[in-house]
């Protein structure tokens, strides 16, 4: 029987496949290193497209938050207005109301009394003055409790000036302005 030697061509084959299978890992690989690239490319395009909104969104943020400090400012500015207008309105309409307290307090006044001196803080009068009596400082109570101008008259002190039976009395008399009262703007009469 003739003997054939099959090594080389077994040789040659095996050779053959081992360089098939370097240039399949080879191009397995690049494949790979392409699809890895390609994916990189696109996440990095991406991100940098959301870097890209997210720059917009903090400069529009940035630019809100610019017109909320203008509003606020505004809004501080605003109160300060209404605040000094609601000061001007009640000087406005509290001006009369010093001409009716000295009309009331001198329509009050009865015979006998003399005022010397009037001091007035916040809406408290205190009235020092002499009387020919008692009773005419009575009277004078009296005639400011029923005025709508004056609230709660306090006599704090009275006493004798001399021994006499006709001597004059000297007082000091505290009494409060009624308040306005406001309706819409409009005053619509006296609190009392």
């Amino acid at each position: 029987m003739a003997r054939i030697n099959l090594l080389p061509w077994r040789e040659a084959l095996r050779e053959e496949r081992k360089q098939q299978f370097f240039k399949s890992m080879i191009g397995g690989v690049l494949i790979a290193a392409g699809l890895f690239f390609l994916a990189t490319r696109y996440v990095n395009g991406l991100l940098d497209e959301q870097s890209d909104r997210n720059a917009f969104l903090q400069s529009e943020i940035d630019k809100v938050n610019l017109q909320i400090k203008e509003i606020e400012a505004l809004d501080k500015e605003k109160n300060n207005l209404i605040a000094r207008m609601q000061v001007i309105e009640s000087l406005q309409l509290s001006r009369p109301k010093v001409v009716k307290t000295f009309d009331a307090l001198v329509r009050s006044i009865p015979e006998g009394i003399h005022l010397d001196k009037m001091k007035r803080q916040g809406n408290s009068l205190t009235f020092d003055g002499v009387a020919q009596s008692n009773a005419r400082v009575s009277v004078l109570m009296r005639e400011l409790e029923d005025n709508t101008e004056f609230v709660k008259p306090t006599l704090n002190v009275i006493k004798r000036i001399s021994a006499k039976d006709d001597a004059i009395r000297q007082f000091t008399l505290r009494v409060n302005e009624s308040q306005l009262k406001e309706n819409n703007g409009e005053t619509d009469g006296l609190l009392e």
